[in-house]
């Protein structure tokens, strides 16, 4: 019987455990053996596997997180690793490996393909939506509704005191949280990295909503976007308003995962056993225009991210 292994690398993200779910139980329909690897790429190296059935992955679909557990593991970016990693799974008779991962995760994917012979197949999991070669990716949409929760509640309190707001939201170096989320949430203003943003414009932004009877803004700033004590301090300084700051951090890679989440993990699940079966390698798996893809690893790696200017022109349109 083939046998494939199955690992969760770097950043936890909603719908992990979704998507090892499907992964688990699909690989189990089409006859092949399972085996799960503990704390991703150092589990390689350290030869924790286990052995997985369909009860393995009962009761997960609604978890957040992964039960695989993850782990940075910088040394794998040395091929002497790799290939130590690449014996365990062979010391138990595995050619397949899925990486459920973001972009380094990937990386690690396409070395012990292209230095170690392994079959590899890669699932996109990572709240930043910062892989170009997908329009989304797993976790992203329970992460954009976990903001969308606190800039609701934070919208209470600020209209009960006439405050302005900011909330510091994640991405890295993508903008994609903080602009859906401000689109969706409602909000004054988004700053992103992909856009340089103007301080005086927003300052007087501020005051003219105020001069219409609105004392309350709210402000979501992309990390990687601008330093929010620099911006508040500004802000205070022109307007004479001091602003509230936010930071959500890890509570939006926590959480039950979505609904559009969980469908997203069965589908990108089904199209890496089907790729691995047949024997189709070095690929990772995406949603474009709303229809699984599947694309060569290098070349998905490559692309280049193209944030959504329309999107952006839409949020400040409706902010007015």
């Amino acid at each position: 019987m083939a046998k494939v292994a199955i690992l969760t690398s770097g950043g936890d993200a909603p719908g992990m455990n979704a998507c090892l779910r499907a992964c688990v139980r699909y690989a189990i329909y089409k006859d092949l053996d399972v085996y799960g690897v503990e704390r991703g790429y150092k589990g390689l190296i350290d030869n924790k596997l286990i052995h997985m059935n369909s009860r393995s992955v009962s009761g997960i679909v609604q978890r957040g997180g992964t039960i695989l557990r993850t782990a940075r593991c910088l040394e794998f970016k040395d091929p002497e690793y790799q290939h130590q990693a690449a014996d365990t799974l062979r010391a138990y008779g595995i050619e397949n490996l899925i990486v459920i991962g973001g972009d380094g995760s990937f990386q690690g994917a396409k070395a012990l393909s292209d230095n170690c012979g392994i079959n590899v197949v890669g699932i996109p999991g990572t709240i930043d939506n910062d892989l170009a070669y997908t329009d989304y990716t797993l976790g992203f949409d329970t992460a954009v509704n976990t903001v969308i929760g606190a800039i609701n509640a934070l919208r209470d309190t600020m209209d009960s005191h006439d405050r302005v707001s900011l909330l510091e939201v994640m991405g890295r170096n993508c903008g994609d949280i903080a602009l859906y989320a401000a689109v969706a949430g409602g909000v004054e203003y988004v700053i992103t990295p992909e856009v340089p943003y103007d301080i005086d414009d927003i300052c007087s932004s501020i005051k003219f909503s105020q001069k219409r009877g609105k004392t309350s803004n709210m402000i979501v700033l992309a990390e990687g976007a601008g330093n929010k004590e620099e911006i508040c301090t500004k802000i205070k300084e022109k307007t004479g308003i001091s602003v509230k700051t936010t930071t959500l951090g890890h509570i939006q890679r926590g959480g039950s995962p979505s609904m559009a989440d969980r469908v997203l993990a069965a589908k990108f699940a089904v199209r890496a056993v089907d790729l691995l079966l047949q024997k189709q390698t070095n690929r990772v798996v995406g949603i474009k225009d709303n229809k699984i893809i599947d694309r060569d690893i290098t070349e998905a790696l490559n692309e280049k991210n193209c944030f959504d200017k329309e999107l952006y022109n839409i949020a400040h349109i409706l902010s007015l």
